[in-house]
């Protein structure tokens, strides 16, 4: 599957109709994020089971400020509608490849449940 725009109009249902989404927060003028592009778009067609969207921090402020997104690029990844990583900066095929990998064994399980614990942690 190609990498697919993501704006305020589809973000909700692009993100709970998805098991797993990769973003891509760039803007046209970023030199490292056109260079991180073809990475990204490779590493779509090589995993169509995954979303791969790309937000435009240009165009779509509201988004990235909702993410807190302050450099560019910025690589997101939400698995069952949670936020497991983030990180500025362009990374390499190699990083985004383990990456990718280690995203598909998570077990969202253990996740939940140690979210569970800190909030219970956090609300006594």
């Amino acid at each position: 599957m190609a990498t697919i725009e993501i704006t305020d109009a589809n973000f909700r249902e692009i993100y709970t109709n998805n098991q797993t989404v990769f973003l891509d927060f760039w803007a046209p003028w970023c030199g490292p994020c056109r260079m991180f592009g073809p990475i990204f778009e490779a590493a779509s067609e090589k995993h169509p089971d995954i979303v791969f969207g790309k937000i435009n921090t240009e165009q779509e402020q509201k988004l990235a400020a909702h993410f807190g997104i302050r450099s560019i690029p910025t690589i997101m990844v939400i698995k069952e509608q949670i936020e497991i990583f983030s990180q500025p900066g362009a990374i390499g095929e190699e990083h985004l490849t383990e990456l990718i990998q280690k995203v598909n064994e998570l077990d969202m399980k253990e996740v939940k449940q140690k979210i569970a614990e800190e909030e219970a942690k956090n609300s006594n």
